[in-house]
């Protein structure tokens, strides 16, 4: 394959004594005109070799039709009004919808409708305790650079807004809808601060009603109790596992002025309050709990806490909600836990902590947010979803312990069997890696496989729908997601030994789960794919680069990958508490270790290397990938092609539905022709199996 030209520039840095050479860094300017040249080259390139792949149609036929579904969410309730969103079957993005009780519903924002071009989605939604007005974030081109703006729910018209740098940002209405507490960009350099907002007046005379100091890496929660008067707000480094948390009570003084006492101030864990309508303070807390306890306090003194339902050995705590209505009898808890990497339910006393009984669950799945009425009540509302559930609305009611499905996704379509197995991998240092395995039932031997996997932040990879995966298995593809350091599986422990210096561990895991697959006979190295987007590109990466000859294939989507210079660009500077800094010489000595840009070598014959990046993506800059593109292509011994995919107007996450059909069709088809797995028509008597494939010698999956 001709690779389009690419200057090898003698820039070096000398960091730490350490000579590091950096001969692309001309790529890193978007706007430079070689830049444009070489990624206009690139994209002629890789449209020249997508023409090629004979199963691109077949996935995106297959994914649009197992993502037609659609997609509802648990409502939200304010009063007597419920609020949830839900896409409808061919629409490009899910539509906020409004009702009051049991009427009928109404769609309230239409991102479709704010822009016909379907670039603008709706971030996040924010009902006042009256639900008489909302307010609510768009933002443009997956740039997730959001304007918040209020809306009248009676008439749908926008009443005040838009107020900009407010990306993500939480929001905490007054009890009598006339404010609201919200997160700004305002400060030196980007730094976020809490203003207060009162109804109509302008925002940039919005006091600061509280600030962590002048670090743009600071982020910030609030929450406010029902009735008003207790407003929580916390405060924490980047990413860093670990917060301060205050309350201050709003039934004294001025609003604008709130007076806060420390509920968790200087301590290596993280803590959520909620005033509940029982007058006490409930914290969910990591605090000498890594898979998480909950606490109760007086919320006059918010600082003493006392255990109420202490940490499971086996369990970690992932949501609780407050059932405190009379018609129960008694106040309950719901609590959600993850075991094992899948969702369950219980119900306790609120009381005592006593565990009542288990809420049945449809399968071995994942459960959404507790959703529950303000004002109290005996109902909560909870999506459930598994690798063959498209998420799913259930009801639970406290006075018969039922479970009933109260939404359905509105599409109809019927699931391709799938079989689901547990596999566990041994790392190097001897730490067990669990492997949860995807494949069609009656299928035998070594396959054509997807490994999958993400390591970081503390995110979990738990059983969810996805179309592209489903496509994958109907094909006669293994997809195997490994369940690593890293992640959020096992709690605070498990992220934090995949963090800083312990990063290699997480490659190491996901190094021993491929080398597992090729032992156990599921597959072998020539028709084995590895995957990963974001943190998990990073993980891509890393495999490719120190294990080339393990893998036959990589997608490697809006990647990390030159982690010396990963804090300058994006929203790498909040990162520094999972990867480390450069300034930091021992940090330094690892991140340069395993930076995948810094560990091409030339003469070494990689896999199949597809990048995709997007030029609308402000969490992860696309010049990591543009970067270790063009090292590998000059690089590489071998024939097999490594390639770029670039997307305009297009962000991290944030796309349309016809164009994430698009990209998993590529990524899925680039995958199945370099490991030899066939996608297609379905032969008579079946489903599409196995064929080899080859090119000239030579993808959050969704879900």
């Amino acid at each position: 394959m001709r690779y389009p030209p690419a200057d090898r520039e003698p820039v070096t840095d000398l960091l730490h004594g350490q000579r590091v050479p950096d001969p692309y860094r001309w790529l890193e300017d978007p706007g430079g005109h070689r830049t444009r040249a070489w990624l206009a080259a690139q994209d002629e390139l890789w449209r020249a070799h997508a023409g090629g792949l004979t199963s691109r149609a077949w996935f995106r036929e297959r994914c649009a039709a197992l993502a037609d579904t659609g997609d509802v969410e648990a409502p939200v309730w304010r009063g007597d009004r419920r609020f949830h969103t839900r896409r409808a079957p061919g629409r490009e993005h899910p539509v906020l919808h409004t009702a009051l009780g049991a009427g009928p519903e109404r769609a309230l924002l239409d991102p479709g409708t704010l822009d016909p071009t379907g670039l603008t989605t709706l971030d996040a939604w924010h009902p006042d305790p009256t639900g008489r007005l909302l307010a609510y974030q768009t933002s443009t081109g997956g740039t997730e650079e959001a304007e918040l703006r209020v809306l009248d729910v009676a008439t749908g018209a926008v009443v005040d807004g838009p107020i900009d740098r407010c990306r993500y940002s939480p929001v905490a209405w007054l009890p009598d809808g006339a404010g609201f507490y919200y997160v700004r960009a305002t400060g030196p350099d980007g730094a976020r601060r809490v203003h207060l907002h009162r109804f109509g007046a302008p925002a940039d005379a919005d006091p600061v009603v509280f600030t962590a100091g002048d670090d743009p890496a600071v982020g910030y929660g609030l929450g406010i109790s029902h009735d008003g008067r207790w407003l929580a707000v916390s405060a924490s480094p980047g990413t860093a596992p670990r917060n301060d948390v205050w309350l201050a009570d709003l039934a004294y003084g001025d609003p604008a002025v709130p007076r806060f006492r420390p509920v968790l101030r200087g301590r290596d864990a993280r803590a959520v309050p909620l005033v509940g309508h029982d007058g006490r303070m409930l914290v969910v807390t990591d605090l000498d709990a890594p898979r998480v306890r909950l606490c109760v306090a007086d919320p006059a003194d918010p600082a003493r806490w006392t255990e109420l339902l202490p940490e499971d050995p086996a369990a970690v705590l992932a949501d609780v909600a407050l059932l405190d209505g009379p018609e129960p009898g008694r106040p309950v808890l719901l609590v959600a836990r993850l075991r094992d990497a899948a969702g369950e339910l219980a119900v306790h006393d609120a009381a005592t902590g006593e565990r009542l009984a288990d809420v049945p669950l449809p399968g071995r799945g994942t459960v959404g947010a507790l959703s529950t009425r303000p004002g109290g009540g005996h109902e909560a509302w909870f999506t459930y979803t598994d690798v063959a559930t498209p998420p799913t609305v259930w009801r639970y009611d406290a006075r018969t312990g039922e479970t009933t499905p109260w939404a359905a996704p509105p599409g109809h379509l019927t699931v391709p069997p799938v079989r689901t197995r547990q596999a566990v991998a041994v790392s190097a240092d001897g730490t067990p890696v669990r492997m949860t395995v995807i494949d069609r039932p009656g299928d035998h031997g070594p396959r054509p496989t997807i490994l999958y996997g993400y390591g970081g932040f503390g995110m979990p990879l738990v059983p969810s729908y996805a179309a592209d995966a489903l496509a994958w298995v109907e094909a006669g593809g293994v997809l195997a997601i490994a369940h690593l350091r890293g992640g959020g599986e096992d709690g605070l422990h498990s992220h934090r030994a995949g963090t800083l210096d312990r990063k290699q561990d997480v490659f190491d895991d996901f190094l021993a789960a491929a080398r597992a697959l090729v032992d156990d006979g599921w597959t072998t190295p020539d028709r084995l794919a590895v995957w990963g987007e974001s943190n998990g590109g990073l993980l891509v990466g890393a495999a490719v680069t120190q294990r080339p000859d393990l893998f036959a294939a990589a997608v490697c989507v809006a990647p990390l990958l030159d982690m010396v210079r990963y804090e300058r660009s994006g929203m790498g500077a909040a990162w520094r508490e999972e990867y480390g800094t450069v300034t930091d010489p021992a940090q330094f000595a690892c991140l340069y270790g395993y930076s995948p840009y810094h560990r091409v070598r030339p003469g070494t014959d990689y896999p199949a290397v597809l990048f995709a990046t997007f030029g609308g993506d402000t969490r992860v800059d696309p010049l990591h990938a543009r970067k270790t593109c063009a090292a590998m292509q000059w690089a590489t011994a071998g024939t097999r092609p490594v390639l770029l995919r670039h997307e305009e107007r297009v962000g991290h996450g944030a796309r349309s539905a016809a164009r994430g059909l698009d990209l998993a069709a590529d990524l899925l088809a680039f995958a199945a022709a370099h490991t030899g797995l066939r996608a297609g028509p379905a032969p008579a008597g079946g489903p599409p199996g196995p064929v080899a494939e080859r090119t000239a010698p030579g993808q959050r999956f969704s879900g």
